[in-house]
């Protein structure tokens, strides 16, 4: 990210969940960009082409900005419960 002045600044992340699935962090990262977030997965490829690295460094981080982080986690924990009711309902 540039200021105004020219500089760069730097952006300071939050981990708002970790999964140990890139399709579920995938998921929840374009649910929270379809919102508006600025969202980013991290340690997904390391994972990938690091057979158990995932589970040894603690899953794969979807993050956000820190102004954005409170917001942010409460849509997914929303869409977390949204999916336990829907299971629970077609059980």
């Amino acid at each position: 990210m540039i200021s105004a002045g020219g500089h760069i600044a730097r952006m300071e992340l939050r981990t708002i969940y970790n999964t140990l699935n890139s399709a579920d962090a995938n998921l929840l990262r374009g649910r929270l960009e379809v919102a508006g977030f600025d969202a980013f997965i991290h340690g997904e490829m390391a994972g990938m082409t690091l057979g158990g690295y995932t589970s040894a460094a603690g899953g794969i981080r979807i993050q956000v900005p820190e102004d954005q982080a409170d917001e942010a986690r409460a849509l997914i924990e929303a869409e977390l419960k949204a999916r336990e009711d829907g299971s629970e309902k077609e059980a």
